[in-house]
């Protein structure tokens, strides 16, 4: 004969958020905190970085706890995927070198179907998919950091 013994089983309904905020494991708790900090800091020399507006704008945009990182920006969402979106017109200084582009107002932006070209001088790891690549570098960091705030040494 097999018994099927789960934890909840054995805990009272009414406990359950007792004992998940005990050890801060409720939603936006200290476990969770401590997670968004560090996906945030870990991403910051993954992430694009030429004035460091897009690498930083996360500390300010992210509600820590929330779950959620986010990075501000009209350009985030095309820089994280890699895609150049266009029409771009070109900005040419008086001997005729593109120094930079803009686009007409009122026209929605289309991907191009061109990689964007990540400068690396600032971060040399910086491209898309900063996340995803960070992730695979720092996953047990991560995890052994919730651990230690989730004991209460953190």
């Amino acid at each position: 004969m097999r018994l099927t013994v789960e934890m909840q089983d054995f805990i009272p309904a009414h406990s359950k958020e007792a004992i998940m905020a005990e050890f801060g494991l409720q939603e936006g708790g200290r476990v969770q905190q401590a997670i968004d900090e560090a996906v945030i800091d870990y991403c910051l020399p993954y992430c694009p970085m030429e004035t460091g507006t897009l690498a930083k704008s996360a500390y300010a945009a992210t509600r820590v706890g929330s779950g959620v990182v986010e990075y501000a920006g009209p350009y985030a969402h095309y820089m994280y995927y890699g895609n150049v979106y266009g029409p771009n017109i070109p900005i040419k200084d008086e001997e005729g070198n593109v120094e930079g582009f803009f686009s007409k107002k009122g026209v929605t932006k289309q991907p191009t179907g061109n990689k964007i070209k990540y400068k690396t001088t600032y971060n040399p790891l910086a491209g898309s998919f900063w996340f995803e690549r960070m992730k695979a570098d720092h996953m047990n960091d991560i995890l052994a950091l919730a651990r230690r705030v989730a004991r209460g040494r953190g």
